[in-house]
């Protein structure tokens, strides 16, 4: 984020595939907002998931890329699911400045089974079980863990309830996810994905004026708080909750004009987008490395004529070594 904000008009549009940092400064509120394109169609179509899986993973890149943009360090943001649903694991891999990688593990037999009972909703899918945000800055530093409960809400919802319980910041956040039909320059029939998300933060300068209207009580119970929520917090809350899921994925709604519906009246202000890249972080070193970790007896049930092939789970990309490379430490 540059310094120097920008307001409506004195740019051009940041696009797809790059998030927006936004301030109003009427409401104390700050936030992230991103519509993502291309970046998405890479990533979903290279494991070909069915449109219901792929949703759940679209709603969980968009939430990864809205928290990890706004890391401060070298390192890695993880949004990781882990359940007893149709879809079992969610993984979202975002390393700084800009790079995301994201795969999702499902039952197929399970899966056409709930979609045949009417059960598509994320929570159907997902089932029981927990969410948990990492964050990693390195072998230096301890990694840090926030996890919450699966517990029948929406992707957003449970974020939001993660930063109001372990991070004591207001938070709304929205996720939208579309999938388009149209034709090409050609007329050929074509299929796309799109989604977008926003995450808005109450961050006054007063700290006092940081209330919550209500705590985990630390046996999943709420604790009501006697304070009444803040004004400007109330005002903010209500203008992120009026957007629709349309103007979040719409290719012709702009993220800058999105903000400007919302909040012109409070004098919203944007920064220079950061990109984002489908860019994996594994390499044929990496994995080299991991198999000259492995036993003889490992190496021998993983070896086909002579040869180990290693697929990454996020990019697909497949890597072979010859049993030499790969038993020789030197």
């Amino acid at each position: 984020m540059t310094d120097a904000p920008s307001q409506l008009g004195e740019f051009g549009f940041a696009g797809d595939d790059r998030v927006v940092p936004f301030q109003v400064d009427g409401l104390d509120v700050r936030g992230r907002a991103v519509q993502l394109g291309p970046l998405l169609n890479s990533i979903l179509s290279r494991h070909d998931y069915p449109p219901a899986v792929a949703r759940l993973l679209a709603e969980a890149i968009s939430l990864t890329v809205l928290i990890g943009t706004s890391l401060k360090f070298e390192g890695k943001f993880i949004v990781q699911t882990k359940s007893d649903g149709p879809v079992d694991l969610l993984v979202c891999d975002f390393t700084t400045p800009e790079n995301v990688r994201a795969y999702a593990r499902f039952d197929e037999e399970r899966l056409q089974a709930a979609l045949a009972a009417g059960k598509s909703s994320p929570p159907d899918l997902l089932g029981t079980g927990v969410l948990a945000f990492t964050i990693d800055q390195g072998s230096f530093m301890q990694p840090y863990q926030g996890i919450v409960p699966l517990d029948g809400s929406s992707l957003e919802e449970i974020a939001g309830f993660y930063f109001r319980q372990s991070e004591q910041i207001p938070t709304r956040i929205r996720l939208a996810v579309a999938e388009l039909f149209d034709r090409d320059a050609d007329g050929k029939p074509r299929h796309s994905w799109r989604a977008g998300g926003l995450v808005a933060q109450f961050l006054p300068e007063a700290p006092e004026r940081m209330r919550q209207p209500d705590l985990d009580g630390g046996d999943g119970s709420e604790v009501q708080n006697s304070e009444p929520e803040d004004d400007s917090w109330s005002e903010a809350r209500m203008l992120v909750e009026t957007i629709d899921g349309d103007e979040l994925t719409d290719p012709q709604v702009g993220i800058e004009r999105l903000l400007f519906r919302l909040f012109h009246e409070r004098g919203v202000r944007v920064y220079d987008p950061q990109p984002i890249l489908d860019k994996c972080s594994c390499s044929r070193e990496k994995i080299k490395g991991v198999l000259q970790g492995f036993s003889a007896e490992d190496i021998a049930d993983s070896e086909e004529n002579g040869v180990i092939s290693v697929s990454c789970e996020f990019c697909s990309t497949t890597y072979r070594y010859e049993i030499s490379e790969v038993t020789s430490l030197a």
